[in-house]
């Protein structure tokens, strides 16, 4: 178990599948959910795209292009991501902390 456990790092089967149910929600549903954080319209400006800018982050599993375990981005690390790192808002995860940590 990881010494940081919220860190979606070492997520259980029970949280992988919580997140992809909370993700199948109607988007209603999803922004109502008690885990869905508000995104700040505000702090997105930086973002230049034709697309939607999104109104909450949820909590998302992805598996490593690597090794293939699953990790869970989670919701309050997007908003970091998105609002104060400015990250592309297409930008989605695809290694693994310890994939990435090896590389370094």
């Amino acid at each position: 178990m990881s010494m940081h456990p919220d860190t979606g790092r070492h997520p259980t089967d029970a949280e992988i599948r919580n997140a992809e149910q909370v993700l199948n929600l109607p988007t209603d549903e999803q922004r109502q959910h008690p885990s869905a954080i508000p995104a700040s319209q505000q702090k997105l400006s930086h973002i230049n795209t034709y697309g939607d800018l999104p109104e909450f982050y949820l909590d998302r599993p992805f598996a490593c292009r690597e090794c293939g375990k699953v990790e869970i981005w989670k919701a309050r690390d997007q908003k970091w991501y998105y609002e104060e790192a400015k990250g592309h808002i297409d930008a989605r995860p695809v290694k693994c902390h310890d994939c990435r940590v090896a590389r370094k």
